[in-house]
This record gives structure tokens, C-alpha cells and sequence, in this order.
């Protein structure tokens, strides 16, 4: 997936580049700046020395030196004071420059801590969109692997309102898998409680004759029949659905390519399908949604609420401790 948000110590990531929160001017602070400079060795310090002052929102690169980064781009975050004082801006070009800054020295994969989110205050929550929304952007134009790297769970935030119906929707709408599994020996009583419980919504049905003629399609010719009726190109796709472009066209070359069930989401979500044609979509592969597991409930959230951001569905899907689309 070309976006990735992990939970590591980024000092220890083996990539072209990782990001440092540095000062504006030459000096090691603490957080990220710190353990960046305990392993990398003296050579860095001399390297940022060399650099001189920074400032806010512009990113400089030095080589890795003992880290197994190749690089460090040493980018300095705003402080915040109350949003109105330019943050936003200075937030969002610290990743933008120092995206840049990777692109034009040709690297290929980049490792960013949640920038200004520490020491310098600003709001985990508005830190994170921020992050992600300047990412995807830039993604959507250009080919990189980017990792957003977080510490630990005090240093990751989502707004409260989003968790809490989340939170909620899993409460109503979970089904254990021992309660799920007594049910079964009875189908008509399992498709009553699905209905019921699972509650599944759909924003158009399918014609008779629609599910005739696709009945035998595989998951790869219903993809890209989907792709064709949404009027979306190849690149959209798999933009969209956070899949690396080489596993992509390993995907369209084979018709009876076997994805994973993460996979397969992946792309019902770039698809924006409705409920209906996501479990179509999905059954094509041999795999279906469940009440009983958590991942499967997130998405369907998400679906419902006609949210197909793979990026804010993936912050949520880490916030819960499961795997992330793409």
C-alpha cells in the first residue's frame, strides 16, 4: 500500500528517508529530534550544523548516516497557538516540502512522524488530517511509499465525535461468533437476524437480468466492469484504493487472480459500492462481511455513511488495533 500508518520507534525505519521535527535553529530538542540523534551519531548534529537555521514549514535534507534511513529530512512544524495564526499552513508545508524535497532527489520511500504534534502543541487530532490530507494529495499525483509513523497510543488522536459513533455502531450492531455460529442451523432464522441486526442498507437494487448476465464473472472481470460502468481510469483505482501500482497490474493481467479479502475492500471502496455490490463484490473472491468481526463492522459504518475516504477509514481501522486498507 503506498500509505501506511504503523505504530514504531521511526529512528529505526528502514527507508530512502525519515522526517525530523527539528528546531528552527541548531540544536537537538526532544521527541522524535532527540532519539534521531541518539542513533544516528555525532555525524548528524555536524551535518545539521552545516545546514544552519530552518524555518518554519521548509524541509532540508543530510544523509542517514548510522540510521538505516538513507536520508533525514529535518523539517521544522509550527507551535500552536490557536489555529489562527497561520498553523494550518505551516503544518501542511512541512509535509508538502519535505515530500518534494524526496521527490526530487529521486527517493522512493518516506517515513514521517506526526509533525508538531509533541512538544509544539498542536492538536493530535487536527495534526493527523492534516498529515493525511496533504499525503493523499500529493499521492494521487505521484508514486512514493509513505509511512506515517506513530509512537505510541497517547500520540495518536481521532476526533471524539468520530470515535464515539463508531464506538457505538460496533456496540449495536456486533454479534459474538459463538451467538453467530448457534444461529446457523437455522438459515431462515440467520438471514432474519442479519437483516435485522446487520442491517443492511442498499443504495439501488440490481436487476434480475443484471445478476443473470454477471453470474459467472470472476472477482478481477466484475472489478473492472464496475471500473467501466463508474467511468473511472486504471490510475483512479488503485489511487483510491491505496494498492500499490505493481500489484495492480499483476491484478488486471490475470483474471483469476485470488486477492485478499483487505484487497477486495480496498477496491469496493474506491468504488464507492453501495452495500449490495460491496457483498456481490466481495462473494466473487469467496469472502463476506460478518457481524462478529470488528474490521468487517468498520466498514460497513463507513459504506452506510457513504464515507469512502481509504484514508479516514484507515485512521480509524488503526485507532481500533486492525489492519489498514490497501
Amino acid at each position: 500500500m503506498p500509505f501506511q500508518i504503523i505504530r514504531k520507534d521511526i529512528s529505526l525505519m528502514k527507508v530512502d528517508a525519515i522526517v525530523n521535527s527539528a528546531n528552527t535553529d541548531v540544536a537537538i530538542g526532544t521527541g522524535v529530534d532527540l532519539a534521531i540523534h541518539k542513533t544516528s551519531g555525532e555525524a548528524l548534529f555536524e551535518a545539521r550544523k552545516k545546514i544552519g537555521k530552518i524555518n518554519v514549514g521548509e524541509s532540508k535534507l543530510t544523509k542517514g548516516f548510522n540510521l538505516k534511513a538513507k536520508h533525514v529530512i529535518h523539517t521544522v512544524g509550527p507551535l500552536w497557538i490557536d489555529g489562527t495564526k497561520g498553523e494550518y499552513e505551516d503544518l501542511r508545508s512541512c509535509y508538502l516540502s519535505s515530500l518534494n524535497l524526496a521527490l526530487s532527489n529521486n527517493l522512493i520511500s518516506i517515513a514521517f512522524p506526526l509533525i508538531s504534534s509533541g512538544t509544539f502543541g498542536y492538536p493530535k487530532d487536527k495534526a493527523l488530517k492534516i498529515a493525511t490530507e496533504t499525503i493523499k494529495s500529493f499521492l494521487f499525483e505521484h508514486e512514493m511509499m509513505v509511512y506515517l509513523v506513530v509512537y505510541d497510543d497517547v500520540s495518536y488522536e481521532l476526533s471524539k465525535n468520530l470515535t464515539e459513533q463508531v464506538d457505538n455502531y460496533i456496540l449495536d450492531h456486533y454479534i459474538d461468533d459463538s451467538s453467530f455460529m448457534a444461529y446457523e442451523m437455522d438459515n431462515n432464522f440467520v438471514h432474519d437476524m442479519l437483516v435485522d441486526s446487520f442491517d443492511i442498507r442498499t443504495n439501488k437494487s440490481r436487476s434480475i437480468v443484471d445478476v443473470i448476465d454477471e453470474i459467472d464473472e470472476t472477482f478481477v472481470e466484475s472489478l473492472f466492469r464496475l471500473t467501466d460502468q463508474k467511468g473511472m481510469t486504471d490510475i483512479e483505482l488503485y489511487k483510491k484504493a491505496n494498492i500499490d501500482r505493481r500489484l495492480f497490474s499483476k491484478i488486471k493481467s490475470n483474471f483469476d487472480y485470488q486477492p485478499s479479502k483487505i484487497t477486495a475492500i480496498s477496491f469496493s471502496i474506491a468504488l464507492e459500492l453501495n452495500l449490495d455490490e460491496t457483498k456481490d463484490l466481495l462473494s466473487r473472491a469467496g469472502y463476506a462481511l460478518s457481524p462478529s468481526h470488528k474490521f468487517d463492522l468498520i466498514i460497513q459504518f463507513f459504506i452506510e455513511n457513504e464515507n469512502y475516504d481509504v484514508y479516514e477509514i484507515n485512521q480509524v481501522l488503526f485507532k481500533f488495533d486492525q489492519k489498514t486498507l490497501g
